[in-house]
């Protein structure tokens, strides 16, 4: 099937998807309908309003700008815009549609220029985080020069470029002693990706030596269950998050484990990782810089307090409890 027929299935689907809720929203009686994720349909958002429906819409991120990105290596980039276009105008109108709008924090409020609609917009609606079975399984000060990547195998996760990372980040250079259980040199560190995707076979191809070697592990796919423990398992998270994400939920997740996050100050990330406090800033992506700065991060002898920086914030502002007063606030503020 080629480009123009994957777009015009895609359309289609879109379409109907749209009906499919416009039924389903006739067929139920609820006062107040949440759309996450689906800002840009239009079409239930509107018939929802003629109900006499309370409408919300909450975005995930910055959708059109991904689908933009994605569509730019399929079709030519006047045509990719022109879509992603017409996707940002039908989330625009839904927004202006909607009674109130939530966002994760106020950074990604900002990222997706929501000011406009200030009047109707609540921003403290971040995702929540099990602080029971996500908690730190393995004492930071008993755990290993492990650092690692946990997410998706592909190009818009920036696997290339941490592909790098851990050539040059476990390159041999020296042996050393880390049985003390505290990290005196960045010599003998482990880079371990967790997860599957595309580029799962290219990794394995790409780092074969160093995978041979064991200094970099690729675990494939693990179960939601076994993620705390492979958070648990790292000194320092690395994540080289792109402007289209609002707030990675594996970035709470880490620090409910008690592992400090190396992250890109996009969207609403800065209003949870707080630099030298929780976590750390990635200023570019480009390899050399990012090792550099993880050797810093790993020599410095504050981080085990800056795992339990991190481990407190999600447990004050962002476990279940937390989120269940954050939206029982917001929904009687909306509904009032």
């Amino acid at each position: 099937m080629g480009v123009g027929s994957n777009i015009t299935v895609a359309a289609a689907r879109f379409a109907l998807n749209q009906l499919r809720m416009c039924y389903e929203l006739g067929r139920r009686d609820e006062e107040v309908v949440l759309f996450f994720g689906a800002t840009s349909y239009l079409l239930p958002i509107a018939f929802a309003r003629a109900l006499g429906r309370t409408v919300i819409v909450e975005p995930r991120g910055d959708v059109p700008l991904t689908l933009r990105l994605t569509w730019e290596e399929r079709v030519p980039t006047t045509l990719a815009r022109v879509l992603s276009g017409t996707v940002r105008a039908l989330e625009r109108a839904g927004f202006r549609l909607a009674d109130a709008i939530v966002t994760y924090t106020p950074g990604m409020a900002a990222q997706l220029r929501l000011a406009p609609f200030e009047h109707k917009l609540y921003t403290q609606g971040a995702r929540f985080v099990d602080t029971e079975q996500f908690s730190p399984m393995t004492p930071f000060e008993e755990r290993d020069t492990a650092v690692g990547f946990l997410g998706r195998l592909d190009e818009e996760k920036g696997i290339e470029e941490l592909a790098e990372v851990a050539r040059q980040l476990t390159a041999p250079t020296r042996p050393v002693d880390v049985s003390s259980g505290s990290l005196d040199s960045t010599d003998g560190v482990r880079f371990r990706f967790v997860g599957d995707g595309d580029l799962r076979g290219w990794l394995e191809r790409e780092l074969a030596g160093e995978i041979s070697s064991g200094r970099v592990e690729l675990t494939g796919w693990v179960d939601h269950d076994r993620v705390p423990e492979e958070l648990s398992d790292l000194r320092l998270l690395i994540m080289p998050s792109q402007p289209t994400e609002g707030l990675p939920t594996t970035i709470l997740e880490s620090l409910s484990c008690g592992t400090p996050v190396y992250v890109t100050p996009v969207s609403g990330i800065p209003d949870v990782v707080r630099a030298g406090e929780t976590g750390f800033f990635m200023q570019n992506r480009e390899p050399e810089s990012i090792v550099r700065d993880v050797k810093s991060i790993l020599r410095r002898d504050d981080l085990r307090e800056i795992s339990e920086n991190g481990r407190a914030l999600i447990q004050a502002e962002y476990s279940l409890e937390a989120a269940v007063h954050r939206y029982r606030t917001m929904l009687e503020e909306i509904a009032a």
